[in-house]
């Protein structure tokens, strides 16, 4: 059955979570982002119109829950949430270009390049991506312990091993019949390395240096990381334009392959609602205080857009 997006964001440790954690970092993006009175005004606007227009802002959620199961606070959490949020949108930024993608809409407005120029979204998603790394290093109130081991792990998670490398993969399968295994690679570094690092960074916010912790949400995050990714596939045949706040349908039409279209969409269900179990068994120690963590697995692979 099919819990609808009201009824998943209304359990009450959830919706506290995520509505604290989206007007945190938004408050973040605001304070650190660069202002219209910057070296380049129009490069400024850009970079604010791909950070601040919305979206479910799942990574961010992930560095404040994380961090509060590793026994911090929520102000230790907002640096690097705002830094992970801006990898985050520098990506969709780059992925929305024509020479990667070429999509017109993003989370129901024109993209990037379409509201700017594409010389402008270039430089907004470079420029997005370096501050993030400008925080973690300069901001917030960490130890050089702690700005070292962010940092290593976003960049780990963005770069040649991670993020660029399943975006590379994926421009590499247009128009090709990947196998389920090459498809889930591709997903694990595409999405998947981006949210367990969200978690990651978030523990070590907290101070806490706890293998066993770490290890736990690594196995989370890697498996809600490809549910989140199955259920972007299956949205993509099953949602409509509006409901997503993208084009529908865009997997088709740039002739990627998908979990859906290898496997079925019940198989592709079943598959996305295994990972949320496996990612909800991983952090069965840890009780009532990783129930925020557990639920939010849950909503991941039954999010409607």
């Amino acid at each position: 059955m099919t819990t609808s997006q009201d009824s998943i964001d209304q359990t009450p440790q959830l919706s506290a979570l995520m509505a604290n954690s989206r007007e945190r970092v938004e408050a973040a993006l605001q304070s650190l982002l660069p202002s219209s009175t910057s070296a380049s005004k129009r490069l400024a606007d850009a970079m604010r119109y791909a950070a601040t227009g919305g979206g479910k802002r799942v990574r961010p959620i992930l560095v404040y829950a994380a961090c509060k199961l590793a026994g911090g606070k929520d102000e230790q959490a907002d640096v690097p949430a705002a830094a992970i949020e801006l990898v985050h949108a520098y990506s969709l930024v780059h992925d929305d270009l024509p020479a990667m993608d070429d999509d017109d809409l993003r989370r129901g407005q024109p993209t990037c390049h379409r509201a700017f120029d594409e010389a402008t979204a270039i430089l907004a998603g470079d420029t997005l991506h370096t501050l993030a790394f400008e925080l973690l290093a300069l901001r917030g109130s960490f130890s050089a312990e702690q700005r070292v081991d962010m940092i290593a792990t976003l960049c780990q998670a963005a770069g040649a091993d991670g993020m660029a490398a399943g975006q590379m993969q994926d421009m590499l399968g247009h128009g090709q019949q990947m196998t389920l295994a090459a498809l889930e690679e591709m997903h694990y570094l595409k999405t998947g390395r981006l949210i367990t690092a969200a978690l990651l960074i978030g523990r070590t916010a907290a101070g806490n240096k706890d293998a066993s912790l770490g290890h736990a949400l690594r196995e989370y995050g890697d498996a809600i990381g490809l549910a989140f990714q199955i259920q972007d596939d299956i949205l993509d045949v099953t949602a409509g334009t509006e409901q997503l706040g993208k084009p529908s349908g865009s997997d088709e039409k740039h002739g990627k392959s998908t979990f859906p279209g290898l496997i079925g969409l019940e198989a592709s269900r079943q598959r996305a609602n295994d990972l949320c179990e496996r990612a909800c068994a991983a952090l069965s120690d840890y009780g009532p205080a990783a129930e925020a963590l557990i639920t939010l697995a849950r909503y991941v692979v039954q999010r409607q857009h």
